[in-house]
């Protein structure tokens, strides 16, 4: 398989949730339009969908419920876009601007992004609960639970608060940051990931293997964006450039200094290569995503 056809598979998995988020997001009697169009804003037209791609290609390693891949794929999308919506406030990292344009708090105001985050986060949980499926309940039980420490306080928001807390830290270390990043950005990757090989039935192994494969993925993603924020531009980055390092964010590059964690990366790239063996041939796509995400330039 070739480059093209990750290319394809990627650009499938954009098509499949810039629709189905359409869908969801469309006008009702019930929803402010308010709300709504804060909620298409920050979540249509934009982004690379690596976590609903992931999604679809580890189910593709197994027989796995496709309508059931679709539906996980557009909530795990929700709560990424959520994440970011929240990151950007001024409480947070007080970004004013993502993906090419100003941030939602910008482009509104405060207390509806708060909301339109919000309200993305539990429109996931409402996708997986009502997804018409033959797929037997515990599956969906899993992934419900699964997408929950994903983004709760074992994952995204306890990494997002240890990431506030090491701003005001002088004695932030290699491991501090390395748990910061497995949290606030590797643990939604990790288990977009996973998710494919829960609805596909996976056996332990191979559902460990999935697992390991997404924690490589997950801090190589975060590690080159830090890296990319040095070495890009704001206009290749679509957000600003040169932030972290301008405020003295502590961050694996800060850390290791630049050529230990050029190196760094490269290791985490093999590791996520090699957890990919037991799968063979079939796991091409991953492994051309694997290298996508670790020498992107934006």
């Amino acid at each position: 398989m070739t480059t093209d056809n990750f290319e394809t598979k990627l650009e499938k998995a954009v098509k499949q949730v810039e629709n189905g988020l359409k869908a969801h997001l469309a006008s009702d009697d019930e929803t402010p339009e308010i709300l709504l169009e804060a909620m298409r804003y920050s979540s249509l037209d934009g982004g690379k969908r690596l976590r609903p791609f992931l999604v679809n290609e580890t189910a593709s390693l197994f027989k796995a419920d496709q309508q059931l891949v679709t539906e996980a794929a557009i909530a795990i999308e929700c709560v990424h876009c959520y994440s970011l919506i929240h990151d950007d406030l001024p409480s947070m990292d007080n970004d004013e601007l993502r993906r090419g344009r100003p941030t939602l708090w910008k482009h509104t105001d405060e207390a509806t992004a708060i909301l339109a985050g919000d309200s993305l986060q539990t429109l996931a949980f409402e996708i997986l609960s009502n997804t018409p499926t033959p797929t037997n309940s515990y599956i969906k039980s899993q992934l419900i639970n699964g997408l929950a420490k994903a983004a709760g306080k074992t994952g995204m928001v306890g990494g997002q608060i240890r990431d506030m807390a090491a701003e005001k830290s002088s004695e932030v270390n290699f491991a501090d940051i390395l748990m910061i990043h497995s949290q606030k950005t590797g643990a939604l990757i990790s288990f977009a990931a996973e998710a494919g090989a829960i609805i596909g039935g996976a056996d332990h192994h191979a559902r460990e293997a999935i697992k390991l494969f997404g924690q490589k993925l997950g801090l190589a993603f975060q590690l080159k964006d830090d890296l990319l924020d040095i070495e890009g531009t704001t206009d290749d980055l679509g957000k600003t450039a040169g932030k972290d390092q301008a405020s003295g964010k502590a961050t694996l590059v800060s850390v290791l200094g630049h050529e230990k964690a050029v190196t760094f990366l490269s290791n985490l790239k093999d590791g996520a290569l090699y957890s990919l063996e037991p799968f063979g041939e079939k796991a091409e796509i991953l492994r051309e995503a694997t290298k996508f995400v670790c020498d992107r330039q934006n």
